[in-house]
């Protein structure tokens, strides 16, 4: 059993028994579990403290397993329950959420929305009702199977506070002591949670089986579409500045334009973009080159009273379109030009 010490006003004893021995959770996991912490403190005004597990004593229990055997220990159950709120990490705020009157748990885009249209049958899987929140149609299911595989999941351990609490959660591994955590406890292990599927959810989108998610998804535009005129329409992809949690929002990317663009719904926009990584959407469109469109054949040309602007006025000082502009493209052209010529 491995113990982590984190303070919040005072000193507070926070236990959590970790896979394969007794590693202790690092400093991005600390950090994480602060932030976490004092969200939960804020509503509280106290830092929750989550229970022993006096019974595990370092077995090793497999909490992937549904009968979550082996050394007879107790832990924290998979709480967070079907249709009630999910609280983002990157959300400062999080608002109360409504189950939709859709039995079907199919979500309906909206900016801002706080509503969640999630299905209220206690037998589909977390993962389901996850994906089925309003804010979180960006995410693709993750198989199981390829959770339960520890290759992929590795490392993640460090990053994630409370790893083990967060993968039974996902998992829906169902244990004793439900009734017995607090609510600012569930909290802190509903984000956990979240935040391990999402950064599950970045690797699994680069293989096989996660681009072929992605291209259905790509397809009906589910990530929404180019606001530029020119791309008339064009659908776009998921994008992050970051593979390390908690630095950039997510974004999305145009395959015409190759421009960066928030999100139109509010909610989409608050997702962490390491949820989705750097790599995916250059990847996907390599392994898919027949969806690539061709560039803009038009591009916008300023106009006064239908007169163009001339090159030199001060309107293009600091664009490309503008003397200096065109006087480093020559620069450049000549450049490429000549190194051809050595070649030959």
């Amino acid at each position: 059993m491995a113990e982590m010490s984190l303070s919040h006003d005072a000193d507070v004893s926070l236990v959590s028994p970790k896979r394969g021995g007794g590693t202790s959770v690092n400093a991005s996991a600390s950090e994480t579990l602060r932030h976490l912490q004092a969200k939960a403190a804020a509503r509280s005004g106290a830092v929750p403290t989550l229970p022993e597990d006096p019974g595990n004593n370092g077995a090793g229990r497999d909490s992937r397993s549904p009968e979550g055997g082996g050394g007879g220990g107790t832990a924290i159950p998979a709480v967070m329950a079907k249709g009630t709120e999910s609280t983002s990490i990157v959300d400062e705020v999080a608002t109360p959420a409504t189950p939709a009157a859709s039995g079907a748990g199919v979500p309906v885009v909206g900016g801002g929305s706080s509503e969640i249209s999630a299905s209220d049958d206690e037998d589909g899987s977390w993962i389901a009702w996850f994906c089925s929140l309003r804010g979180n149609e960006f995410f693709c299911e993750v198989e199981e199977d390829y959770i339960q595989d520890d290759f992929n999941l590795t490392g993640l351990n460090s990053l994630v506070p409370y790893y083990d609490y967060a993968l039974d959660m996902v998992l829906d591994v169902e244990m004793p002591m439900e009734d017995s955590l607090t609510e600012e406890q569930q909290e802190i292990v509903e984000s956990a949670a979240e935040m391990l599927y999402g950064l599950i959810h970045a690797r699994y989108i680069v293989t096989n089986r996660g681009m072929h998610a992605m291209y259905e998804k790509y397809r009906s535009a589910a990530f929404g579409r180019c606001p530029r005129v020119f791309c008339q329409g064009q659908p776009v992809l998921p994008v992050g500045l970051s593979d390390l949690p908690r630095n950039y929002t997510v974004n999305v990317f145009c395959p015409r334009c190759h421009g960066l663009f928030f999100p139109k719904s509010t909610r989409q926009a608050n997702i962490d973009g390491a949820y989705f990584g750097t790599t995916s959407p250059h990847l996907f469109l390599m392994t898919h080159p027949d969806i690539i469109p061709a560039k803009p054949s038009q591009n916008y040309i300023p106009r006064v009273y239908g007169f163009k602007i001339n090159q030199s006025s001060v309107y293009y000082r600091n664009h490309e379109e503008g003397p200096q502009g065109e006087t480093r493209q020559k620069r450049n052209k000549g450049i490429r030009s000549s190194q051809n010529t050595r070649s030959k």
